[in-house]
């Protein structure tokens, strides 16, 4: 084999490594660099999770909605936020929701250091126990994205990582019925393979508080009008454990 054509061969097999390793970082059903909690084995039920609160302008509103639909949700935090409006936090858990840790800063953590990880896990984590009385055992990674140091800093913070199998992509400028049709592609997908959906939507923005989430809002009204019509049953991502 010519100097050329083995270059090339070892550039193709660099570049499947590299690929191979992005797909475990970023793909949200990918379980290579270690378990992530999706969903159950049953297609009847469905977790509303909202990422990226507490947010001042959605989060009561979505709380007070949830109520009057007897549901809970599963509400994944970002520290600086939390340190903003502790409240906002206290209602969520007062409320019987399932609140998780979305880091500090909402970094990708998968291009990250070891340390930065940890600082990023522990202080989101410090500040949610301080200010709901209670342990917090559930992570979302920012973006699905890790690698084996997020693992492993989860796993000495005792917390169990979820993805997510349904995106509503209401982070776009784009309608609540689009954000709904988003969501139902998920689903149909999740019940195809006989699993649960494990509903990916924000009530914040890690850009800043005071995000508009009105349309996750209405979506989630939509979804829940619905969901009381069919066979669906809304749980926290706890039960899948």
């Amino acid at each position: 084999m010519s100097l050329a054509a083995e270059l090339a061969t070892g550039l193709a097999a660099a570049g499947a490594v590299a690929a191979t390793l992005a797909n475990a970082a970023l793909r949200p059903a990918s379980q290579v660099f270690g378990h992530t909690l999706i969903a159950g084995n049953d297609p009847r039920e469905v977790a509303l999770t909202y990422d990226d609160g507490p947010n001042d302008a959605c989060t009561e509103a979505l709380l007070e909605l949830l109520d009057r639909h007897n549901v809970k949700a599963t509400f994944f935090m970002i520290g600086r936020f939390v340190r903003q409006r502790p409240d906002i936090a206290r209602q969520v858990h007062a409320a019987g929701h399932l609140v998780g840790n979305h880091t500090m800063t909402h970094p990708w953590l998968a291009w990250q250091s070891a340390r930065r990880i940890g600082e990023e896990l522990r202080g989101c984590q410090q500040l949610l126990e301080d200010a709901l009385g209670a342990p917090v055992r559930y992570f979302r990674p920012p973006h699905g994205a890790r690698r084996p140091a997020v693992f492993r800093t989860a796993a000495e913070l005792g917390l169990t990582i979820v993805q997510w199998n349904a995106m509503g992509q209401d982070w776009r400028p784009i309608s609540a019925a689009q954000i709904v049709a988003n969501l139902d592609r998920g689903l149909a997908r999740s019940r195809k393979r006989n699993r649960g959906a494990n509903m990916l939507l924000h009530d914040g923005s890690d850009v800043a508080m005071g995000a508009d989430r009105s349309r996750t809002v209405r979506a989630t009204e939509l979804l829940l009008e619905r969901f009381k019509r069919d066979s669906s049953r809304v749980v926290t991502v706890d039960v899948w454990k």
